[in-house]
């Protein structure tokens, strides 16, 4: 979704290719501490059923709320954060960490995925870890490249585009991690 990271990211594609990889590095350096947190911390130890479920269904209605709130601002056009000094990886830290949504999307979104990863053990954290890491990595990388060598043709109906298959994705993933969560919670009542 876009949001800080990514306003960066244009930001600091706009001068300079490699922008995305850097960004993706400090992105991971507060991310992968985050999530061994959420996983060895908190999911070891046992989260109840209701808990998970809650987290579940807050989780998905967050995903739709963004949705929502994307498809709201959609006419609005992007702002850029100013331009500094600063190195693409330390803005990729600094960026990430000052993000509340980045924090709330973890302790919701990101631990019914670390619970649906916790079914194959280490090996299932570690592949899921590894695979979300990468595709930040690629999506940066790639985002940074296109934004370098493509800005002058990105058109209003291209931004309504993305903001268009953000709000499809974002609502259907929330829409799965609600009902999944409602089902399992009709369930445990009845």
């Amino acid at each position: 979704m876009p949001g800080p990271l990514f306003a960066v990211t244009i930001d600091k594609a706009s001068k300079r290719r490699s922008a995305g990889v850097f960004i993706a590095l400090g992105h991971g350096v507060i991310e992968l501490p985050l999530m061994l947190f959420i996983y060895f911390g908190l999911i070891q130890f046992g989260l109840p059923e209701i808990v998970q479920i809650a987290i579940g269904i807050v989780g998905g209605l967050l995903m739709i709320l963004m949705g929502i709130q994307m498809l709201k601002q959609r006419g609005e056009k992007s702002q850029k954060t100013k331009s500094t000094k600063q190195d693409s990886f330390i803005a990729g830290i600094w960026t990430t960490a000052a993000n509340a949504g980045f924090i709330l999307w973890w302790t919701t979104v990101g631990t019914t995925l670390l619970l649906n990863a916790q079914t194959f053990g280490i090996i299932g954290f570690s592949a899921f870890a590894a695979t979300h890491w990468f595709c930040d990595f690629l999506w940066y990388s790639v985002v940074a490249l296109l934004i370098f060598k493509s800005q002058r043709f990105w058109t209003h109906k291209v931004h309504q585009a993305i903001f268009l298959f953000c709000f499809i994705v974002l609502v259907g993933y929330g829409s799965w991690f609600f009902g999944s969560s409602l089902y399992a919670a009709l369930v445990k009542i009845m």
